[in-house]
């Protein structure tokens, strides 16, 4: 089911954060959300997954995420927020069951559904050898594979991450991003905020570019990361390269003069 977002605008603190955001992203494929710091990156996503006040509507399907009940919304929006971290010392195995309680009845215990779907979220972020571990003796890539399984478990139309990558090394960046592709490959739509340019360019199918809380374009990403839009946006210049699989790559190199902003 398509996401759609129409005319979305917040404001927080008396100031307008986001003003008329609109795009359409689809099934199958990963939108990055990219922006410079302070562009409303998390504050979309957050409005998308109705976890704050706004203007305008997100609709699934043509049904306003908004107006969902509470565990239907959680059943087909998984959302992983920025900087997830767990408080207790329990299994890693139990904090992935965790997505599933919005599948369960009050009270009631996993069934056999709910132990498959959990053993497949694991084996999706080959989390499955620190079931039982708890989770604060993980490292941090590790801890984030288990959030990640735990958003999986719940088997949820979208996820939408929200800087996933956030203190991760290269190899566990790149591990995330692969296993996020993977859950579009499968038919599921991806949303993930994003910083680094050439992550964008490598793995998202579709890019929502914003600038100071407006789109600044949307669209497959080869047509958004341009330099000049780059240059514009971020105030950086750029040199391209491409990856073996032959896709662009915008890389930083310097900040932009002033007179070519």
């Amino acid at each position: 089911m398509d996401l759609t977002i129409d005319g979305v605008s917040v404001a927080l603190g008396g100031r307008t954060v986001l003003d008329a955001i609109s795009a359409r992203l689809v099934p199958g494929r990963v939108t990055a959300i990219l922006g410079a710091n302070g562009a409303g990156k998390s504050t979309l996503v957050r409005a998308m997954a109705a976890l704050l006040p706004h203007q305008g509507a997100v609709t699934l399907g043509g049904q306003p995420v908004a107006t969902m009940e509470a565990r239907e919304r959680a059943r087909r929006i998984g959302y992983l927020p920025q900087d997830a971290s767990v408080a207790w010392s329990v299994p890693a195995g139990e904090i992935v069951a965790l997505g599933r309680l919005p599948h369960r009845a009050p009270f009631a215990g996993p069934s056999t559904e709910d132990r498959a779907a959990v053993a497949r979220a694991m084996a999706a972020t080959g989390t499955e050898r620190f079931a039982d571990r708890a989770i604060d003796t993980l490292s941090g890539g590790e801890r984030a594979r288990v959030l990640l399984a735990r958003v999986l478990a719940g088997e949820p139309d979208w996820v939408l991450a929200d800087e996933p990558l956030a203190s991760l090394d290269a190899a566990h960046q790149l591990d995330i991003l692969e296993r996020l592709r993977v859950v579009a490959r499968d038919g599921r739509g991806v949303v993930i905020v994003l910083h680094d340019l050439v992550q964008a360019a490598r793995s998202a199918d579709d890019v929502l570019l914003l600038d100071q809380g407006r789109v600044a374009a949307f669209g497959p990403a080869a047509a958004v990361l341009t330099p000049e839009r780059l240059r514009s946006v971020f105030g950086v210049e750029v040199v391209q390269a491409r990856d073996a699989d032959g896709r662009t790559l915008h890389v930083p190199v310097g900040r932009a003069r002033a007179e070519q902003r």
